[in-house]
């Protein structure tokens, strides 16, 4: 599992460049300063979560636990429903879409919420020291 979520965070990472890149240069002078700055907060948690999932990739290798393995894949669901839906919203100004952007945030807090449950646990199974 841990590999997948490195090949996830790699592939999110240079989408997540690419992706703000794009923004910072072709949507600049095309979307009102509104709609740019929803844009860049999708791109600025896209890309902390592209950070974030590599990181719990190194946890789930040291013997992160099933938690560990729910919150990657609710990292991945947040960028797709929380930073996709901004990304669509902004390019195409179709308000119903921010109608799923809080599903992404409730993924982004419950995965955090995973992991810290998993660290939490990790002393019994010598995952963790300390």
């Amino acid at each position: 599992m841990a590999r997948t979520f490195v090949v996830i965070a790699a592939v999110l990472g240079g989408l997540g460049v690419a992706l703000g890149a794009f923004g910072a240069h072709a949507l600049k002078a095309r979307l009102a300063p509104e709609m740019l700055t929803v844009y860049q907060t999708g791109v600025l948690y896209h890309l902390i979560h592209a950070v974030a999932l590599l990181g719990l990739a190194a946890w789930v290798e040291r013997g992160g636990g099933s938690a560990a393995t729910v919150a990657g894949w609710l990292f991945l669901a947040g960028v797709v429903l929380f930073s996709g839906s901004l990304y669509v919203l902004a390019v195409t100004g179709v308000r119903g879409l921010g109608m799923i952007t809080p599903f992404g945030g409730v993924a982004f807090i419950a995965g955090w919420v995973a992991l810290a449950w998993d660290a939490a646990r990790a002393s019994g199974r010598g995952g963790l020291a300390g």
